[in-house]
């Protein structure tokens, strides 16, 4: 368990425990460009590593599907301005105190708590891992999705997907999280098939 106020390896991986047997892709990169967009595309594409050397997930790492196609599951990642111009309006920011649950929801089978077992029962768990994770993005740090949502301060418990989505990959549905700071780069992607 994470030491009070103290973000590190051991408690980083075990937040991330929140994903698992889930597809689900964690991945942390350095800023390393203006346009943060660029920095989104080098994630996807696998071109950088955590700048912590802390764990990173990658479901599809080894998969015949990657083998195939070296950007699976993605279907194309931004690496120019112009890919940045286009992906911009693909994605809206999302105020920080809405974040925490859509950390959660990425780690809930068909992104839906309702049909979740034992929702109730596992919800601070699940929560204690999502402010893990948020922990390691300070005040400043400024977050993106592709979901939809309607009102000031969306709950992704109650609303899941139903606000649409704007999918980057293969799947028929696919949600995620950019975090962008100063210092890092972070994206946060649950691929759904229904």
């Amino acid at each position: 368990m994470m030491e009070e106020g103290r973000l590190d390896a051991r408690s980083w991986s075990d937040a991330l425990k929140l994903y698992e047997r889930l597809s689900t892709f964690v991945a942390v990169a350095p800023r390393t460009h203006d346009e943060w967009w660029l920095d989104v595309g080098e994630v996807m594409r696998l071109e950088t590593r955590d700048p912590r050397g802390w764990e990173s997930i990658d479901p599809y790492e080894g998969e015949d599907e990657r083998r195939e196609d070296p950007l699976f599951p993605w279907l194309a990642t931004p690496s120019t301005p112009e890919d940045a111009e286009r992906y911009l309006p693909r994605v809206r920011e999302l105020s920080r105190s809405s974040v925490k649950s859509l950390v959660v929801l990425l780690g809930v089978l068909g992104l839906d708590v309702a049909k979740t077992w034992r929702w109730e029962e596992r919800r601070p768990e699940m929560e204690r891992r999502a402010d893990v994770i948020l922990s390691r993005f300070p005040r400043g740090t400024r977050f993106y999705t592709n979901l939809g949502w309607k009102g000031d301060r969306p709950d992704f418990y109650e609303q899941g997907t139903w606000g649409g989505y704007d999918p980057f990959s293969h799947y028929d549905c696919d949600a995620g999280l950019i975090a962008v700071n100063d210092n890092e780069v972070a994206v946060l992607w649950n691929f759904l098939s229904t």
